[in-house]
Order: structure tokens, then C-alpha cells, then sequence
């Protein structure tokens, strides 16, 4: 280990296994934060502190402290609860922050706007529902995800299992959630805790997980420090292509940093196989991530550094086999299937789009009554949307008569449909342009563009992001826009539909003039010159010579 440690790994390994000052932290009435080194430890137990950056001028003009308050992240592996744990969801968002609930593009929900005295009774309002936000941030593998659709594949239910299984086997041992948040005893037998994958330093950088069921690639699963592709043929499961080291966020005004897609390293074909590979990637990453420098600690650094080839040496070294060729396997999809479509076993299930994840206040009425018939469970999307599911023939038009009351998804666009946006924004301190707020207001400008030129019905995907970190994926979009300044993005073009190359920028630190501009004069280009079946991106990505 390294003897130039990082403040944040000195601040993990003296923690007590992430207790740190946290329960005094809580009990303090002179601020709305916890104690500094309590910023950093209480990511791993699924929370962050943030602020309204909207009011800091005018608080500091006043003398008074920023506006703190906290996001809490439920860890949600496969993303699927069921009605009743969306009741409690949505009593307890009503009942503490700012009443909206956000899906995230790693297919859970977040409350934004909890204050502090508010995160014990909010932790425990989950508690009782069975739901947690243990691990879901901080320097440990987060909220496990898997393509949504049931029916991408009748074996969608064995596949969507392997979530809760990769979840539990990595998560941490230590007790400290349950202690500092709900039942505040202390755990004496501190050696039950002994945790042989994180040991007391857990790793160096967040870890991502992604689980694609081909054709379907709605994870972006070479975006994922580990993603894994089942294999199926014949209608069965054969076992995963094994892929490592993605990752997208990068630094501006650093060469150094990058993003990257991962590296398939090979093929599992047992249950036993692929969970020992996907638990001894991360100890390779444990033992040789860099952990002096954050900017350059994530997984993808690591395998660059060592090479795909030592990497994969290394790993089959640890798992005691080798690994099988990868398999081939074929990607036709990546957006979500939009309104009802039914499942191998006869039930249905109803997309429901969510812009930007933001559950609007009567989309949120709508389903609360939906989840209080009980008659159907509920599954969020990588793509920041939500699906209804597991619903009969019979109840299938109840809730439809619910659709016309509420008007639910009426005239949205493709491009619409296809867009995502990180939070940005008030809240989130890295934000350096707005994104979740922005982005609906571009794409009602750039509409008028694809209808001129008669391209409405293009599955064109766009997204945009307040800062280089890449939360929302920008950088496999055909469109994306990475934040640089108020009102300033990099647009990037060049990224192909179904989430397997990277974009590029083609213009720096554009407004939105200029973006209407450059955008219109592609669109016409596209609709006069593109190739048979060609893809804004691909069509882009040879028409710039981005390649």
C-alpha cells in the first residue's frame, strides 16, 4: 500500500468501519452539515451533503451558513419493488425533503432536500419497508443494475436475479448503518465485522456494476467497471461475457483523464464461475488502485496501467481457471419500451416515461393510486424511467382508465423520449452548467428542427451533463453535452445508438445559439445524405471523420 495516501483513505481506514463521529455528528444543533471527515463517510451509507446553490449569495450576504441538506440513495439491485414498498416510498418522500422523487440512471430513487434531524426517522421509515440505502455511494460497488425489460428475454427473471446476488456478496460487513441510523445500539462484537474484500480501506474509487440481456444494451454496459452480457442461446442461459473497466468521467483541462469503455476479458459459463470473477476483479482493484490521486483511482486507470493482458492474468490467477473465449452476442436496442408490451408468462408491462427521472407531482398521484390497488409491482430503468409491471389481462384496464385521468404520456417526442440528464443544478457542488432543468427546454427548441426536416421519429439519443463527470452518460450519446460554464457545454457527436463507442467533441464551450445552429445544419445534412438505415450517430461519426 502506498505510503502517499489521499486524505480520503486516511479518513476511511481510522473510520471503525465507517462510524467515524457520525452519531455526534447527528446530534448537533450548530450547523445543518456533519463534522468534516462525516462528509466522507456517510457516502457509504447511501447519503450525501449538499446545498442550494441557488441561495449562497444571498446567504453568505446575510452571514449565514449555506443551506445544507441531504440526498439519500436507495440501494435497489435490478431496480424492482413492489407496491408496497412504493407506498412507503412515497409516504416517507412526503413526509421528509422536498416531496420529488428522482430515479437515477443507475435504477433506483433518490429524495433530495432531508435535513439533517430528518435522516435517522427517514432511514427507518425504509427500514420498515425493507428497503436501505446501505453502499449505494462511496468507495464501494454501488447499486447493481440489469436491463429492465422483461421481455427481452423469457429468461429475464433467472438473469435479473444474478443483481441481488452480486449485491449482497459485495456488500460491506460492517453494521455501522444499523447502528448509527436505526437502532443506535452498539455493536460490541466487532470481529463479526472482519470483511475480507474491503477490508479497512474498501476500494479506492466508486465501483459500478452492469448486467446487459442482449439485444438490449439499456445498462450502457461497457460504461460499467465490470459489466457482464449474458449468453443465450437456444433459449438458455450459457453464462456472461465478462467485461472490465469502463468508466466516463474525466477532468477538464486534463489530458490525462478519459473515458473509456471496457474490456471484454472473456466468457463464464457457471453461476459459481462468474460471481468468484466478478468478486476477485474487485480485489485486483482493491490491492493496485491508486489511492493517492481520486482522479485517476477509478478501475479503468488500474487496467490501463497493468494492461488488459496482466489484468486478465492476474484475475485468472485468483479465480484458480481460466477463462473461455467471449461468446458472440448482438446489440439491437438501448432506449426503453415505451407503453404496453407483454411478457413471456402473459403478464403486462407499461413504460412509463419520466423526464430526467423527475416524477412529476401528477405522475406521482397517478402512481400512488396505481400501487394502492396492488396489482402490480414496480421496476425503474437505467434510462431514468419507470415500469409498471407484472400485471394481469384483467387489471390491465383498471390502470389504463387511470392513464386518461391523469393524460398520462400524451405527444411526447422520440427525442424526448430519448434524452437524459444528470441533476446538475442547485444541488449537486460539482455542477459547473445546468442539465436536469436545461435540457427539456433545449429539446422543445430542437424539435421544430427534426420536424422540419422530417425527422421526428428518430430514436436520436441525447443527453447532457452539468460537469465532465458523466452521471448521465453523455459520452455514449449521439448527442451529449458535458457542462463547462454557466450556459456552456462541450458538444459531443459521433456516438453510435447502441452504447458501444464513445463519442467525441466537435465544438467546445458552445451556447445555445450556436448548438441550434451546428444541430440544424446536421439534421439537414443527415435527412440528404445519410446511407440506408444509418444512424444520426454513425452518420455523424463519418460525416465529421470523428473516427
Amino acid at each position: 500500500m502506498s505510503e502517499k495516501l489521499s486524505p480520503i483513505e486516511k479518513i476511511k481506514t481510522s473510520s471503525d468501519g465507517l462510524r467515524g463521529t457520525l452519531k455526534e455528528s447527528l446530534e448537533d444543533n450548530y450547523t445543518g452539515n456533519v463534522r468534516p471527515d462525516d462528509q466522507t463517510l456517510v457516502k457509504f451509507h447511501g447519503m450525501y451533503v449538499q446545498d442550494d446553490r441557488d441561495r449562497r449569495a444571498e446567504r453568505a450576504e446575510k452571514k449565514l451558513d449555506k443551506l445544507y441538506s441531504f440526498m439519500i440513495r436507495l440501494r435497489i439491485p435490478g431496480g424492482t419493488i413492489t407496491a408496497d414498498q412504493w407506498l412507503n416510498l412515497h409516504e416517507t418522500s412526503e413526509q421528509y425533503g422536498t416531496g420529488t422523487l428522482k430515479i437515477t440512471t443507475r435504477q433506483t430513487v433518490q429524495l433530495h432536500g432531508l435535513l439533517k434531524h430528518q435522516l435517522r426517522p427517514t432511514i427507518q421509515s425504509f427500514n420498515t419497508a425493507k428497503l436501505d440505502a446501505i453502499a449505494a455511494c462511496g468507495d464501494v460497488n454501488r447499486n447493481v443494475i440489469v436491463s429492465s425489460h422483461p421481455q427481452v428475454s423469457a429468461l429475464h427473471g433467472k438473469i435479473h436475479a444474478y443483481a441481488e446476488k452480486i449485491s449482497t456478496l459485495l456488500l460491506p460487513k460492517t453494521q455501522a448503518y444499523y447502528e448509527v441510523f436505526i437502532d443506535g445500539e452498539k455493536i460490541y462484537e466487532r470481529s463479526a465485522e472482519a470483511d475480507p474484500l474491503y477490508q479497512d480501506r474498501y476500494l479506492p474509487r466508486k465501483f459500478k456494476i452492469g448486467i446487459a440481456i442482449p439485444p438490449s444494451n439499456d445498462v450502457d454496459v461497457f460504461t460499467n467497471d465490470i459489466g457482464l452480457i449474458a449468453v443465450i442461446e437456444n433459449n438458455e442461459l450459457k453464462g456472461f461475457n465478462i467485461v472490465a473497466g469502463g468508466g466516463l468521467a474525466t477532468t477538464h483541462g486534463n489530458p490525462n483523464t478519459y473515458a473509456r469503455l471496457g474490456s471484454i476479458l472473456g466468457f463464464t459459463d457457471t453461476e459459481e464461475k462468474t460471481l468468484k470473477a466478478v468478486y476477485e476483479i474487485l480485489t485486483i482493484q482493491r490491492d493496485y488502485g491508486n489511492r493517492e490521486d481520486r482522479k485517476f483511482s477509478r478501475l479503468k486507470y488500474t487496467i490501463d496501467k497493468v494492461s488488459v493482458e496482466w489484468f486478465k492474468e492476474e484475475l485468472e490467477r485468483r479465480i484458480g481457471f481460466d477463462l473461455e473465449p467471449a461468446r458472440a452476442y448482438t446489440f439491437t436496442e438501448r432506449s426503453d419500451r415505451y407503453g404496453w408490451e407483454q411478457s413471456e408468462d402473459g403478464k403486462w408491462y407499461y413504460t412509463l416515461f419520466v423526464e430526467h427521472g423527475v416524477v412529476k407531482p401528477y405522475q406521482k398521484e397517478f402512481l400512488y393510486k396505481v400501487a394502492q390497488l396492488g396489482i402490480s409491482n414496480f421496476i425503474f430503468s437505467a434510462n431514468q424511467n419507470l415500469i409498471i409491471g407484472e400485471v394481469s389481462e384483467s387489471d390491465k384496464k383498471v390502470i389504463e382508465k387511470l392513464f386518461l385521468e391523469y393524460q398520462i404520456d400524451l405527444n411526447i417526442s422520440a427525442l424526448r423520449k430519448n434524452s437524459m440528464a444528470c441533476v446538475a443544478l442547485p444541488t449537486c457542488p460539482l455542477a459547473l452548467a445546468e442539465a436536469q432543468r436545461y435540457l427539456p427546454e433545449l429539446v422543445t427548441k430542437l424539435e421544430p428542427l427534426l420536424q422540419r426536416h422530417q425527422l421526428q421519429e428518430e430514436d436520436i439519443v441525447i443527453r447532457m451533463t452539468g460537469c465532465p463527470n458523466g452521471c448521465g452518460r453523455p459520452y455514449v450519446a449521439e448527442i451529449g453535452f458535458v457542462g463547462t460554464g454557466p450556459g456552456q457545454y462541450n458538444l459531443m457527436l459521433g456516438g453510435d445508438r447502441y452504447g458501444t463507442r464513445l463519442n467525441k467533441i466537435y465544438k467546445e464551450k458552445v451556447n445555445e445559439t450556436e448548438i441550434l445552429s451546428v444541430l440544424d445544419e446536421l439534421f439537414y445534412k443527415y435527412k440528404t445524405e445519410k446511407n440506408l438505415n444509418e444512424t444520426f450517430g454513425d452518420f455523424a461519426n463519418r460525416e465529421l471523420k470523428l473516427y
